[in-house]
């Protein structure tokens, strides 16, 4: 049977998993999906509830007698390192292009990844059932951004469609008949070559991803490149370092539909799944030949954000949470790195924190939700920028930024990023909207979505993606507000609050229960303050017109995980549980604050 091998890349939200649920559909590998609306490839909680694909994953489905092995990837730049592993697997990649918004910075990160490679792209402009949607010049911008990346003629000669994946229509043409995806299932298989199926050779396969099951532990997801392997069949794995070591294939999985099925032998050409092998690793090569050539290395994007990971030392410690000690926070790291290849843990001397580094806020912000959601309680600091030192000096992390925003706005969108050491590249107007490209340090990104909303009373778009390294850009002005923090352990009380509520903005409510250090709200001055809530209002036995007051406290909204780690500073720590997310200050009493100041300024 030939197989075809292809990986739909696109930025985050232009309509990847929607697409691939299509295709799915239409491609029969189940036979109804009663519940309209729920994307199948996004299985896990957080995918569904974020709206986001946060873990590449694999299927297939058979048209015409071929098998089409698809990767869906993620689309959000924390997630980038995943989509460029997966390149090295498929033959072809669909680019989805939304038709209004045209190419946006992750979609110019995973073109690049694959006309390095070689690859030539087939192109679809989604979302073409939009009010303001502009195929034709969305296909000359993508055009555009083929020759800016240096393709090459085959590759600039890329076919393209017209695609409502919502819906699984795909067109040759905007005024095309097409009522379904036929055009592109024709489109795959007359682009796509058919995988190399070389048989006659020892067996070559080399994970690009990497699986975990409770029963057979670590599994290696990639592409057999060359020859067969058999279940029981004694391999060596090589590494990129040249040693080699032995192992045994005990199960052997390949992608039908939605499911994995167990199979006897892997075939050169087709994406398996192999267990038996417990340390395997992402680039290794599999192979049943010891003196084989190791395939090329897969290289793996180094982290660029860092935060700390503390057990829960808080008065509420133990509270709403069951795994709260050092030995389960290592235990779960130690698991997540099984399949996370993109984090880095390290254990902190002499203390109970470990130091974990990912590729950006969200990439580790999914980790901490999953832990709090399977019962953990944990502390964790500010995100802290990666640098690195070369011959030239000490050089930091440089991201793309791209902001839509409504005309008047402008000003305020290009002085917020100007302070944080940003970089105008692009500035373009049309309808009332103005789209700004900057390079910005990733430290300046630190904490700018909230001021950002603000300042554009929402109505402002921020996407960012990791681009390069460049040299240190200096200091940068950090948040220019203090918080307000209680001096007493007990429960707030509304009057207080609402006297408190002139002074500053509340992330707190009536009848939370506080301890002393903890983070009641932002102080509308540039320095810390202290208050107590807990008072109340006096009672008296006078009775006089305009004694009571309506008490009318502005409605809080709770803070995300993602906007408690930007609004923290640096001697600040977010403390997660199942149940809560509080913001602390690091030494809860002013004795200690004060101390330590003082010590601090002494040096």
């Amino acid at each position: 049977m030939d197989i075809r091998n292809i990986a739909i890349i696109a930025h985050v939200d232009h309509g990847k998993t929607t697409l691939v649920d299509a295709l799915l559909k239409q491609g029969g590998a189940f036979e109804a999906h009663e519940q309209v609306g729920e994307l199948i490839m996004d299985s896990n909680a957080q995918e569904k509830e974020r709206g986001i694909t946060i873990f590449a994953k694999n299927t297939s489905i058979v048209y015409k007698d071929c098998k089409i092995n698809i990767v869906d990837t993620p689309g959000h730049a924390d997630f980038g390192s995943e989509v460029e592993r997966i390149l090295r697997t498929v033959d072809c990649v669909v680019l989805l292009v939304d038709a209004q918004e045209g190419p946006m910075p992750q979609t110019k990160f995973v073109l690049k990844k694959s006309l390095e490679l070689g690859i030539r792209p087939i192109v679809l402009i989604n979302k073409i059932d939009k009010p303001a949607a502009r195929p034709m010049a969305v296909v000359d911008m993508v055009f555009d951004l083929f020759v800016a990346l240096g393709a090459k003629n085959e590759q600039l000669d890329f076919p393209h469609l017209f695609t409502i994946a919502r819906e699984g229509i795909a067109r040759k043409s905007l005024d095309d008949p097409s009522t379904d995806l036929s055009p592109l299932f024709e489109l795959i298989l007359k682009h796509v070559p058919p995988a190399q199926q070389n048989t006659d050779v020892p067996f070559r396969m080399q994970p690009s991803s990497l699986g975990y099951d409770n029963y057979l532990g670590r599994l290696g997801i990639g592409r057999v490149y060359e020859g067969k392997a058999k279940v029981g069949e004694k391999v060596y794995v090589m590494k990129a370092d040249g040693s080699t070591r032995t192992g045994k294939i005990a199960k052997i999985f390949v992608y039908q539909g939605l499911h994995r099925k167990e199979v006897l032998e892997a075939s050169a050409g087709d994406i398996v799944m192999i267990a038996g092998i417990a340390d395997i690793y992402v680039g290794e090569t599999i192979t049943t030949k010891e003196d084989a050539a190791p395939l090329p290395a897969i290289n793996i994007d180094p982290p660029t954000i860092s935060m700390l990971f503390l057990v829960n030392d808080s008065p509420f410690a133990g509270r709403e949470g069951t795994l709260v000690t050092t030995r389960h926070i290592r235990a779960r790291l130690e698991k997540e790195r099984e399949t996370n290849v993109g984090l880095h843990v390290t254990e902190v001397p002499n203390s109970d924190a470990y130091k974990v580094a990912g590729r950006g806020e969200l990439h580790l912000s999914v980790l901490i939700e999953e832990m709090r959601r399977e019962g953990f309680e944990l502390q964790v600091s500010r995100p802290q920028v990666i640098m690195r030192e070369t011959p030239k000096g000490k050089e930091e992390p440089v991201e793309q930024v791209i902001i839509d925003v409504p005309d008047a706005y402008t000003g305020a969108a290009i002085d917020m990023l100007a302070r944080r050491k940003g970089e105008m590249v692009d500035m373009r107007a049309a309808e009332g909207h103005t789209r700004l490209e900057f390079k910005v340090p990733t430290r300046g990104l630190l904490g700018f979505r909230g001021d950002f909303i603000i300042e554009t009373r929402g109505e402002g778009i921020l996407t960012h993606s990791f681009i390069c390294y460049e040299p240190y850009k200096g200091d940068l002005p950090g948040r220019t507000r203090g918080s307000i923090m209680s001096m007493l352990n007990g429960v707030a009380t509304a009057y207080d609050l609402w006297k408190l509520e002139e002074r500053g903005k509340l992330f707190i409510g009536p009848q939370t229960v506080m301890y002393e250090g903890m983070i009641l709200g932002e102080s509308s001055k540039d320095q810390d303050m202290v208050v107590n809530v807990t008072k109340g209002k006096k009672l008296t036995n006078v009775r006089a017109s305009g004694t009571d007051e309506a008490i009318n406290l502005t409605p809080i909204t709770s803070m995300t995980l993602e906007q408690a780690l930007e609004y923290i500073t640096d001697d600040e720590l977010v403390e997660v549980t199942p149940k809560s997310i509080r913001l602390r200050k690091k030494l809860l009493t002013e004795n200690e604050r004060k101390r330590s100041k003082h010590a601090t300024e002494g040096k």
